[in-house]
């Protein structure tokens, strides 16, 4: 049986080349739309990564001033102490008050770390030997 026009050889090679041709032209935008958007998210996370660099750098600043300011607010608990004390009394009992509020915050913060140690996360270990053990049966 003879074959129509529209299937012949040449035909055929026409098309597969023309399919061919297609996918390889999908290929290559789907290539190039990935760079695209590798490039877009090293772009966004360039400009997320500086803006955090600045952030951290003013909130180390902010830190910095606030560790003077609290040290000015001491200056000021002691020379209002010395006006009706001595000043060596006056700042001899403000750095007692400091060494005190640091022996409570470094005894609250070693009971949290011994509470928080090891770092093992036993809920989740007795829930995963319960979960095995249901399965097994």
């Amino acid at each position: 049986m003879p074959t129509p026009v529209s299937e012949s050889p040449t035909a055929v090679q026409q098309t597969n080349s023309g399919v061919g041709g297609a996918a390889k032209s999908v290929a290559e935008h789907a290539s190039a739309i990935a760079r695209l958007e590798i490039e877009l998210a090293a772009l966004e996370l360039k400009k997320k990564v500086s803006a955090l660099a600045v952030g951290i750098g003013m909130g180390i600043g902010a830190a910095i001033f606030g560790l003077f300011a609290l040290g000015f607010v001491f200056a000021t608990i002691a020379a209002a102490l010395a006006t009706f004390l001595s000043t060596w009394l006056a700042l001899l009992i403000v750095t007692l008050g400091l060494f005190a509020l640091a022996g409570l915050l470094g005894a609250l913060a070693r009971g949290k770390i011994k509470k928080g140690t090891p770092p093992v996360p036993e809920q989740a270990i007795r829930e995963a030997k319960l979960t095995t053990e249901a399965l097994k049966r």
